[in-house]
């Protein structure tokens, strides 16, 4: 299984080499240089190859790490002449054609137009709902005093809540107060000092008398 990149191993219009079977049969010495940087639970099964050049080309490994879905590891391996030995190149992670990769990045400019452009559309937003707020408080001005709850003083409504006068039940109650200063023998409580100051006085009209008989 030859796959191919985004960046082509050969040049346009070159023919693509027959990979070499020795650097094909290394994936255990690609697995063991992969392990150097990851666990080896995480290196999955095999996932193809690339053809870089005659003898260079690299063995992909399914990649078991959460959180990369579609990834591959990747290990390229190469030898000089067929005499030589295998030697690993490079070892990394790369995405796949199904991996979940960050989005393409936006200069500042573009970003900070976008951003200006949405806090336009959020202003004139704003600036239509306080509009409409204000349309609405104009019509609840034009309400009819009788039918405003907060403009009538319900001052046509009887002076009667569930059958019973009020006016009359302020009268009783003064009654009842007056019923109470009357003891149980009929007699109406005396305050103490209105005692003393009937006492005061006739001590003062017998002083007067005195004087004038002297």
């Amino acid at each position: 299984m030859t796959s191919t990149s985004d960046a082509p191993a050969v040049e346009a219009g070159e023919a693509i080499p027959e990979p070499d079977p020795a650097l094909l049969g290394a994936r255990d010495q690609a697995r063991a240089a992969l392990a150097e940087v990851t666990a080896p639970e995480t290196i999955g099964g095999d996932e193809g190859h690339e053809v870089n050049e005659a003898r260079v080309l690299t063995l992909f490994f399914e990649c078991r790490l959460p959180g990369y879905p579609g990834w591959r590891w990747a290990a390229t391996v190469a030898r000089v002449d067929e005499d030589a030995p295998i030697t690993v190149l490079e070892v990394e992670l790369l995405p796949g054609a199904g991996a979940v990769v960050a989005p393409e990045w936006v200069p500042w400019s573009v970003r900070l137009s976008q951003y200006r452009e949405a806090q336009a559309k959020q202003a004139a937003e704003e600036a239509v709902a306080a509009e409409e707020a204000a349309a609405e408080l104009a019509d609840e001005d034009e309400v009819d005093p009788e039918d405003d709850l907060l403009e009538n003083d319900f001052s046509d409504f009887d002076d009667e809540i569930d059958g019973v006068d009020i006016d009359d039940d302020d009268d009783d109650d003064d009654d009842d107060t007056a019923d109470d200063d009357v003891d149980e023998d009929g007699f109406a409580d005396i305050d103490e000092h209105d005692l003393n100051d009937d006492d005061d006085d006739d001590l003062l009209e017998e002083d007067g008398e005195s004087s004038e008989e002297e």
